[in-house]
């Protein structure tokens, strides 16, 4: 199985591991099928995500995937973090195994899940938001490599 470069980087070197004490959202999710379980925190200030972690119980690819997407989404709106998908996820560590796309798609659902949780603390609707799922092995979809 080949990693890509950023892969073993994230893996080796993962950002923004931890939790945030006081974070805006939390959301766990996890892959009965695989064992992995995924945390993220967000700390969420006027719209924007200040800050971002997470803990990560799972495989190389799980890890990198979780610390990429708390990179990617630091900085974004809520509406940007939306658009935050398990492919911008992997595109951006340059490709996963295909064996390895279910964690890119753990890593989606915990930022959602996170977004969920924030949501209904605040007593707001975000778009395109549904409610998420304790186990992703329940989505019988498995998104097709291009």
């Amino acid at each position: 199985m080949q990693y890509s470069e950023k892969v073993m980087d994230h893996f080796m070197n993962p950002r923004n591991v931890g939790e945030i004490e006081d974070a805006s959202g939390v959301g766990t999710v996890g892959n009965a099928k695989c064992g992995d379980i995924m945390k993220v925190y967000l700390k969420i200030e006027n719209g924007i995500v200040e800050d971002a972690k997470f803990k990560t119980f799972g495989c190389g690819a799980a890890v990198a995937t979780s610390s990429m997407a708390t990179e990617l989404i630091k900085g974004k709106t809520i509406e940007e973090a939306m658009k935050i998908t398990n492919k911008a996820v992997m595109e951006a560590l340059d490709g996963l195994p295909p064996v390895k796309v279910h964690c890119s798609c753990l890593a989606e659902e915990a930022l959602h899940a996170a977004l969920w949780d924030y949501a209904e603390k605040n007593g707001i609707v975000i778009e395109g938001l549904e409610k998420p799922v304790e186990d992703i092995g329940e989505h019988e979809e498995i998104p097709e490599e291009e």
